[in-house]
């Protein structure tokens, strides 16, 4: 009777080599995600550690995982289990008493393409797939996160903090939640210097993986404050198809680029209308994100369809990825929120 071959670690470690981090381009073993090998009988059990919950491939690097282990002779069945640690950013290193990793600001060159609306659902996608979220509104002229998120008031402070308000699991601080309802905000540079400095160094954020910062339309003094006392780990541009919108934006890109933030990619957003005969109409033109994108050597993150459920998930404190997060635009807000982690991911690797 011939003995069964003996499966050892080393063995699977060997064959876990091969197995590349589909963004990072480097093996696995080397990049220290493989956690843990435990072999029973002809049973492999490997605990892969992500490093991002919302990893876009990780069902890619689950196959890739189990194909490379089941080769081995006295291997029937392979199992994979999936963790997730999201790495600080080297930006990010003098927040780390504040045990705030990653900080990612949406941006927009003007006012009406849906920055906010994009800012909370990324913060909400990201905080789905299993992520710790903070979300900042540091649009001090039109905060409109509180009414989106569906919260009103902050719990009392503590400690001399303020706590953030929690909806969905994200935490939340806004202007809006510390002035009266219709009360105008007419500062200049000094004041707003110090409200947003107070929304990072005064709020007991506990411990965020990301904070999704919606800045203000435009490039004026609350853009300049942020990058003087926050270090960004990247910019994220929302537009519109329109020329118009584009030409807006790409002020925004070159904001963020004189300001050394990397820039994620470029959001399309309110791209086509989707007819209930599957007729899509063009109402602000097509393609014009991908155009901006392609010129200034970005990622195209992709384009968010013309839905006016978005609009009215919003204005009652339901978005879309929560309301309905099946929906074609909640599916594509995802999947860009996955792609945002992903490019965050490679450059703390790098």
């Amino acid at each position: 009777m011939m003995n069964k071959p003996f499966v050892t670690k080393e063995m699977v470690m060997t064959q876990l080599k091969t197995v590349l981090d589909p963004e990072i381009k480097k093996d696995l073993v080397t990049l220290g995600m493989i956690k843990d090998v435990v072999i029973k009988s002809e049973k492999v059990s490997v605990t892969v550690e992500l490093t991002t919950p919302a990893c876009p491939l990780k069902n890619k690097i689950q196959g890739d995982v189990i194909n490379a282990v089941k080769v081995l002779d006295g291997v029937n069945d392979v199992e994979v289990k999936m963790t997730a640690r999201v790495p600080q950013s080297k930006n990010n290193s003098d927040l780390e008493n504040l045990n705030i990793k990653n900080i990612i600001a949406v941006a927009s060159g003007k006012g009406g393409v849906g920055k906010s609306t994009m800012a909370v659902n990324i913060a909400l996608s990201l905080s789905m797939a299993g992520s710790k979220v903070g979300l900042m509104d540091a649009d001090i002229y039109g905060p409109n996160i509180p009414t989106m998120m569906g919260v009103d008031k902050l719990p009392p402070p503590k400690n001399g903090k303020l706590i953030p308000a929690e909806s969905n699991g994200v935490k939340i601080i806004s202007i809006g939640f510390l002035v009266k309802d219709g009360q105008p905000l007419i500062w200049r540079g000094p004041l707003l210097h110090g409200t947003i400095k107070q929304f990072i160094v005064d709020v007991d954020w506990g411990e965020l993986d990301y904070l999704v910062v919606d800045l203000p339309p435009g490039t004026g003094d609350v853009q300049l404050s942020l990058s003087q006392h926050i270090p960004i780990t990247c910019g994220v541009v929302v537009t519109m198809p329109q020329k118009v919108s584009i030409d807006d934006a790409s002020r925004g890109i070159e904001m963020f680029q004189k300001l050394d933030v990397p820039i994620a990619g470029i959001i399309e957003n309110m791209s086509g209308l989707e007819l209930e005969n599957g007729q899509i109409i063009d109402v602000f033109g097509t393609g014009g994100g991908k155009q901006m994108a392609e010129h200034y050597g970005l990622e195209f993150l992709g384009s968010i369809p013309l839905d006016p459920a978005i609009r009215e998930n919003g204005d009652i404190g339901t978005p879309i990825v929560i309301k309905s997060p099946d929906s074609k635009a909640a599916n594509k807000i995802k999947e860009i929120a996955g792609k945002i982690a992903a490019y965050i991911s490679v450059n703390n690797i790098k």
